[in-house]
């Protein structure tokens, strides 16, 4: 049966047999069209030759499917595993917040999509070197050196669409197809928003992310060159506001603050109205190996060349109340920063089933552009020149090595360092990182040490709010000193399998942000004690999936870590309608303990230390019904289901003076066609 539309568009061809199978997800198509009126049309002209959710012969024997498309990246290329992995169409963490995004760990945020965040558990720093250092929009940007290539023996599209009734809002559109048995190349496009909340006018837009990635794949007739590369660029905007600000009769008596009574949302008022965040990112990578001598001896080459732009802008109010000082202009403030980077690498690796090794050397070339404008009191513009341009030239070594005996034994070591500075001229404090790893059937342990500078953003930045300088040999920082051991133990039993783990970190010199906002390094060491444990089973079909971590001394000056943080998933899956639909209904909560958080500051687009104001212990429950038919998947959720549950007020803060969102409705489709 052919059923050919009236614009003469696309055509969609299907047997009787999957009519029924497509009317469900069709109506919820045609449905989301109303709260993103481009959808439909998006997806028209994206796929104009054929809308498939599978091919079919004549037999209706499925040809093309999952099965038949593979993920490739790079980490697989460069340890010379060519074969691809088949691609994930299991419902697991679809309406999971966090894997929405390019980073899927738990993090502290600002209480909406888009919106600034920091990871909120421990991870040492593996990046030597100069690095820029504005990194709270990282979360929704793409990683150029994670993104999947495929290799695909019929076009393959990916679309996804999440809308909650509060505005959030997630939609992914993406192509890809091969060019001959040796080629692939594709095409995705992806948009994060949000509404605001807090002092809404109407559905006023909060957060705007967009990113647009080119990539493809190529490799030769006798399998001996491959080359990997990518186009990308993000576009992000966020109007910052300052968090809650608190009136006279959000204090008690005794002149406390009374932070449950700024859970009103749309009543409450904030510090600032016309402030604007800016990050702009671009990136173009190019991954080559060679193979010289079999899978013994291969040669490759990465260049990498990105560039990142931030802006904030913000007409004062007067008097000043949100920002500490005002040091150029009190009615604009207009600080704008940008810094390039090329990386170049050049190395040798080999790989076999028992051993593997890789040697490289990277240099960096580096360049920080910074630049400000301001009014002055006859509201005269005024433009500054940009500072000296400080310019980095670096030179890296490093390299990997592995032994593996079955899948009993493994010992792997890695490392780099830190080898040359070439510019600025001057003596540079030695930068280095080593992992060392054993394995023996479910145990391992894991030993690492690192040595790092601070971010070029710690050593200096000039605006209108805050300046520092710690560029001098008097003032600079000394490089922060991290070691860590951590030992696993991942063992399955029948129905249930355990992962816990344990870990011992001391921080010297540790870089971070006073309670000024200003950057700051802690003369005495910071002793860490983590443990982590994540239990899952099943009981028929009934499934269970609980971790937790526990960190102990992650409060007091320099480090603010809440002490607690679990999330327990129970849900029951099965089939339905004779295995036509496969469906999951099931709760998730989480939960965090009481600390006192990270304070933000959008100017600097820092987080930076507070003791005024302590996060409540909270929990965070959701109820989903997620159903599954063919490449098909449609989720139903109410986030947040128990607010006003307990005794803290009608919401939480995810950050001082900004509130989580309050209860909601989620709803989100997922849809592959794999021709």
């Amino acid at each position: 049966m052919v059923l050919r539309s009236c614009s003469s568009c696309f055509l969609l061809y299907f047997s009787p047999t999957l009519l029924s199978d497509l009317l469900v997800p069709l109506v919820y198509f045609r449905s989301l069209s109303r709260f993103f009126p481009p959808l439909l049309l998006a997806v028209a002209l994206f796929c104009p030759a054929s809308l498939r959710a599978q091919v079919l012969d004549d037999s209706t024997k499925v040809l093309y499917g999952a099965k038949t498309t593979r993920i490739l990246r790079e980490a697989d290329i460069l340890r010379e595993q060519y074969e691809g992995r088949i691609i994930d169409t299991t419902l697991t963490n679809q309406m999971q917040a966090r894997y929405w995004f390019h980073d899927s760990t738990y993090q502290q945020d600002l209480g909406n999509v888009g919106t600034a965040s920091r990871r909120l558990l421990w991870e040492p720093n593996l990046e030597l070197g100069a690095r820029f250092g504005r990194n709270v929009f990282d979360k929704y940007v793409r990683n150029s050196a994670t993104i999947p290539y495929y290799d695909t023996r019929s076009p393959y599209t990916f679309f996804r669409f999440i809308q909650s009734g509060y505005g959030e809002q997630v939609f992914e559109l993406s192509y890809t197809r091969s060019i001959g048995k040796n080629a692939n190349v594709g095409l995705a496009y992806e948009r994060f928003a949000s509404n605001k909340v807090l002092q809404p006018r109407g559905r006023e837009g909060l957060a705007e992310h967009s990113n647009v990635l080119l990539f493809g794949r190529f490799q030769s007739k006798n399998d001996r060159y491959y080359g990997l590369f990518n186009i990308n660029t993000s576009r992000h905007r966020v109007a910052e506001q300052g968090g809650i600000r608190y009136q006279a009769e959000d204090t008690l008596d005794n002149g406390n603050f009374r932070p449950r009574g700024l859970f009103e949302y749309n009543l409450e008022t904030v510090n600032l109205t016309q402030a604007l965040n800016q990050d702009d990112r671009d990136e173009v990578r190019l991954v080559q190996t060679y193979r010289l001598l079999g899978k013994g001896l291969t040669a490759y080459h990465i260049v990498d060349w990105k560039r990142q732009f931030n802006r904030y802008n913000d007409v004062l109010q007067t008097p000043l109340q949100f920002y500490p000082r005002a040091v150029r202009s009190v009615s604009l403030t207009n600080d704008r920063a940008e810094y390039r980077q090329v990386d170049n690498t050049v190395g040798i690796m080999g790989n076999t089933s028992a051993v593997g090794y890789r040697l490289y050397g990277r240099y960096r070339d580096g360049l920080l552009k910074v630049s400000r404008s301001y009014q002055d009191q006859q509201s005269t513009l005024v433009s500054t020149l940009p500072n000296p341009r400080p310019h980095y030239s670096q030179l890296f070594v490093g390299g990997t090595a592995e032994f593996r005996y079955r899948k009993l034994i493994a010992v792997e070591t890695a490392g780099e360092v830190l080898a040359a500075q070439l510019e600025p001229k001057g003596k540079a404090l030695s930068e280095y990182w080593f992992r060392a790893l054993a394995r023996l059937g479910p145990l391992s342990g894991e030993f690492l040490s690192a040595s790092y500078s601070p971010t070029l953003t710690q050593q200096q930045f000039s605006g209108n709010h805050y300046n520092w300088e710690h560029t001098s040999e008097a003032a600079a920082f000394r490089n922060t000193l991290v070691n860590q051991i951590t030992g696993r133990i991942g063992q399955k039993l029948g129905r249930h399998y355990l992962d816990a783990s344990g870990s011992f970190v001391t921080i010297n010199d540790l870089v971070y942000y006073n309670q000024q906002a200003e950057p700051a390094q802690l003369p005495e060491a910071k002793v860490l004690l983590i443990g982590t444990l994540r239990h899952r089973f099943n009981l028929g079909k009934f499934f269970f999936d609980n971790q937790g971590t526990y960190t102990s001394g992650g409060d007091g000056e320099g480090l603010r870590i809440p002490s607690l943080v679990t999330n327990s998933k129970v849900y029951y899956q099965d089939y339905l309608f004779k295995k036509a639909m496969f469906t999951q209904i099931g709760a998730e909560v989480y939960y965090q303990s009481r600390f006192r958080g990270y304070d933000y500051s959008p100017s600097t687009q820092q987080f930076y230390l507070q003791d005024h104001f302590i996060i409540r212990n909270y929990s965070v429950a959701d109820v989903f019904l997620i159903t599954d038919i063919k490449t098909v998947s449609v989720f139903l959720k109410v986030a947040y289901l128990n607010q006003g549950f307990y005794d803290f007020g009608n919401g939480y803060f995810a950050s001082p003076y900004y509130t989580g969102l309050p209860r909601r409705f989620q709803l989100g489709l997922k849809w592959q066609f794999f021709d």
